[in-house]
């Protein structure tokens, strides 16, 4: 039985587009004005919808906020992979590539990056989702250091390199780091330059 269409489009595709729209308000209002800010009501009111489309989608505010968190970090993890596979192997070639990925989204889009760094804090079941989700980035930094240290150095260098990048966006973003734009840039390509060097033995 074919399915049924409304408006010329079909109800999976309804229902697609709401959870869109979910998705993209919870992920403004708490990019904007914080996580409190994210509630059933909220949501639904910007993105004009009534709680029955809500439900449908979401069992309610909690998993929608980390649906939305875990949508920009997976965006945040595929422009870093891409960053570096389309980039000349060069390490500073790579690491200016990477940084300027990661830039591009968290402070061109400042929203994303305030949810994706600092909200974190501010909730509890974002910030233990964050701490899950860590390994994706480490794991994808450490691929990229070439130190002679084993297995262990280079995976603490890794949290220590996201750790500390993390630390510096988050600052700059929160407005307790006040230097340029580009001397910020320019500082994390170092940080990542130095751990990813071969080390003298």
């Amino acid at each position: 039985m074919a399915e049924r269409s409304w408006g010329g489009t079909k109800l999976a595709d309804r229902r697609a587009a709401r959870r869109q729209a979910l998705l993209d308000t919870a992920e403004r209002l708490a990019g904007e004005e914080g996580c409190a800010a994210v509630t059933v009501r909220s949501v639904c009111r910007r993105a004009r919808l009534t709680d029955r489309y809500f439900y449908e989608s979401f069992a309610g505010r909690d998993e929608l906020l980390l649906a939305a968190f875990e949508r920009v970090a997976d965006e945040a993890r595929r422009a870093l992979e891409e960053a570096v596979a389309v980039s000349a192997p060069q390490p500073e070639v790579r690491a200016r590539a990477a940084v300027a990925a990661f830039v591009a989204l968290v402070l061109d889009a400042p929203h994303k990056g305030r949810l994706l760094l600092l909200e974190p804090f501010a909730d509890p079941a974002l910030g233990a989702h964050s701490h899950r989700l860590m390994p994706v980035f480490t794991d994808l930094v450490g691929g990229q250091l070439a130190g002679t240290g084993d297995g262990v150095d280079r995976r603490m260098a890794a949290h220590a390199l996201v750790g500390g990048l993390a630390s510096l966006f988050a600052g700059w973003l929160h407005g307790t780091l006040d230097v340029p734009r580009e001397r910020l840039e320019a500082h994390c390509v170092q940080l990542v330059l130095a751990a990813t060097s071969p080390r003298e033995q």
